[in-house]
C-alpha cells in the first residue's frame, strides 16, 4: 500500500509538472460535471490539481441527468460521462470545444452485495434467484444501468428478474440501495467498491465479463463556456497523466 503512493505521488509530480505548464501563471477554477462511478478517482485528482493552484469542482450525478443540464444551460467547464455517447453529442451540438473530447477510462461492471459470500465469483445467485431485490441505474440515464440490463438480457434472465429490479437515477444511488440492504445485492461500477489499492472494500462480488454488455467507454469534454479558460485544459492534460493511468488501473478500470 505505501508503496503504491510512492508510485502515485511520483507519477502525479509528472502529472502536475505538465498540467501546471498548459495552465501557465493563470490560476482558476473550474466546474466538473462527474459521472457518479467516477466519484472517488476524481476527488483523488482534485486534491493534486489544487497543488497547481487551480481548483476543480465537482458536481457528481447521472451522465445522462448531466447531459440535459448542459443543454439547459448550468455553469459546467468539463464533462466527464460514463459514456461516449452524450460527449460526442455536446460536440456535434456546438456545446463543447472542438477535438477537446478524450476517452479518459474504460468501465467495469461487478454485481456486488455488501453481505460477505452473498455473491459467488461466477454470478450464479442471479440464476438461483435467492434474494428479494437487485439494483440497477436507470439505463436511460447511467451507461452502467445500461450495461446491467444488457447482461441480465444476455443470461436469459430478463423476466426472471424483472420483479425484484429496483432502480437507482444514478450509480450512486444503486451503490447506496445496496449498502444499506434495501437490495441485498446490485450492478455497480468495480471502481464504487475497490480500495485505492485494488481490494473490494467489503461484501462480494462477481466482476461481469466484459463481453457480457457493450463496453463501457468513458469520454470526458471541455464545454464551450471554458474555451479559453487553462484550468479546463489542464485538468484534461492530468487526465491524459500516466498518474492517472495508474490511479485508474488501481481502482478497476481497464485500459483503452
Amino acid at each position: 500500500m505505501k508503496a503504491l503512493r510512492r508510485l502515485f505521488t511520483r507519477l502525479f509530480a509528472i502529472g502536475l509538472t505538465a498540467a501546471a505548464g498548459v495552465a501557465g501563471a493563470q490560476a482558476a477554477t473550474i466546474n466538473v460535471a462527474v459521472a457518479a462511478n467516477f466519484t472517488e478517482p476524481a476527488k483523488a485528482l482534485a486534491r493534486e490539481f489544487a497543488k497547481t493552484g487551480n481548483e476543480a469542482k465537482l458536481s457528481f450525478g447521472a451522465t445522462g441527468s448531466f447531459y440535459a443540464q448542459i443543454k439547459n444551460g448550468a455553469p459546467f467547464d468539463v464533462f466527464m460521462a460514463a459514456d461516449e455517447k452524450r460527449p460526442l453529442l455536446l460536440e456535434q451540438e456546438g456545446d463543447a470545444v472542438p477535438g477537446s473530447r478524450m476517452t479518459y477510462a474504460i468501465g467495469q461492471l461487478v454485481l456486488w452485495s455488501a453481505k460477505p459470500g452473498f455473491v459467488d465469483a461466477y454470478g450464479h445467485i442471479l440464476k438461483t434467484g435467492d434474494f428479494n431485490k437487485l439494483a440497477i441505474a436507470n439505463p436511460k440515464l447511467a451507461p452502467y444501468g445500461m450495461a446491467a440490463e444488457q447482461t441480465i438480457a444476455k443470461l436469459g434472465l430478463t423476466e426472471a428478474l424483472k420483479s425484484k429490479l429496483v432502480m437507482g437515477e444514478s450509480i450512486g444511488q444503486t451503490q447506496n440501495f445496496v449498502a444499506s440492504g434495501n437490495a441485498e445485492l446490485g450492478f455497480v461500477a468495480l471502481s464504487q467498491v475497490l480500495n485505492p489499492n485494488g481490494k473490494l472494500k467489503s461484501g462480494s462480488a462477481w466482476i461481469v465479463p466484459a463481453f457480457d454488455h457493450a463496453p463501457i467507454v468513458q469520454d470526458a469534454v471541455i464545454l464551450k463556456r471554458a474555451a479559453d479558460n487553462p484550468a479546463a485544459r489542464a485538468w484534461m492534460a492530468l487526465l491524459q497523466s500516466p498518474a492517472t493511468r495508474a490511479l485508474l488501473k488501481a481502482y478497476g478500470y481497464a485500459a483503452k
